[in-house]
C-alpha cells in the first residue's frame, strides 16, 4: 500500500435550499488534501447514520443488512480504496475477509463502500493518483484563516440533510484560471459541492 493514502471522514457538506446531491468530505490523515464526493441522498443519509452511532434507525438500512450479512457468515470489510477517477466518477473496491483469512476484492460505488467501512470501523483509502488528480488544497487557506469551520455537524443535522443541485451555466466562458480562483472562494465558503462540481469542470477543460 505504498501509493495509497488514508482518508478520514470530515463530514456532510448540505444545503436546506436546493436539492439533488451531497458532497461528502474526506480529508487526508496526513496532509492538508480533502476529497470532495458527490454521492445521494440516501448514501448520504445511510453514512451519516452510521457515524451517529446513538441513534438507530426503527428498521435497518440496506447497509445494515449487509453487516448483518457479513456477522451471519463470518466476512469482514478490512479495508476499502478508491482507485480510480474518470468522468467525474471515483470507483472503489471493498477487500472482504473472512474468518479463515481468505481474501475477496469486490468492485462497489464508492458511497456504498464508505457506508459499509463505517460500520465495519475499516480504514479507507485512495491511490495518490486519484487524490493528486482531485484533491482541494487548503494549505494556504489553513495558515491565513485559523476560523474555518467544521463541514458538518452530524449529531444536530441528520434529520436536516438535503440535496444540493448546482447550475454551472454561469461559468460557461471562464478561463480555467477564473475556475480555479472560483474553486478556492467555494473552499474558504465550506461550499464543497459548488468546488467539486467546479474541480471537475477545470478537469475536463485540460482533458
Amino acid at each position: 500500500m505504498d501509493n495509497l493514502i488514508r482518508l478520514n471522514i470530515k463530514g456532510i457538506s448540505y444545503s436546506q435550499t436546493q436539492t439533488g446531491a451531497y458532497a461528502l468530505i474526506l480529508e487526508e490523515k496526513v496532509g492538508g488534501r480533502k476529497l470532495p464526493i458527490i454521492i445521494g441522498s440516501f448514501e448520504a443519509q445511510s453514512i451519516a447514520l452510521a457515524l451517529e452511532k446513538d441513534i438507530n434507525p426503527p428498521r435497518p438500512l440496506t447497509h445494515d443488512l449487509f453487516v448483518s450479512l457479513g456477522k451471519e457468515f463470518h466476512l469482514n470489510v478490512d479495508s476499502i480504496y478508491i482507485y480510480k477517477l474518470e468522468d467525474g466518477v471515483f470507483y472503489s473496491n471493498i477487500i472482504f475477509l473472512n474468518e479463515d483469512g481468505q481474501r475477496a476484492e469486490i468492485d462497489s460505488r464508492t458511497s456504498d463502500a464508505i457506508a459499509l467501512a463505517v460500520r465495519f470501523n475499516a480504514p479507507i483509502y485512495a491511490y495518490e493518483h486519484v487524490v493528486e488528480k482531485a484533491g482541494i488544497h487548503l494549505d494556504v487557506m489553513q495558515e491565513e484563516d485559523e476560523n474555518i469551520k467544521r463541514a458538518t455537524q452530524f449529531e444536530d443535522d441528520i434529520d436536516l440533510l438535503v440535496g444540493l443541485e448546482n447550475d454551472l451555466n454561469e461559468y460557461e466562458g471562464w478561463t480555467k484560471d477564473e475556475l480555479d480562483i472560483e474553486m478556492k472562494k467555494a473552499v474558504q465558503n465550506e461550499d464543497y459541492e459548488l468546488a467539486a462540481r467546479l474541480r471537475d469542470q477545470i478537469d475536463n477543460m485540460e482533458n
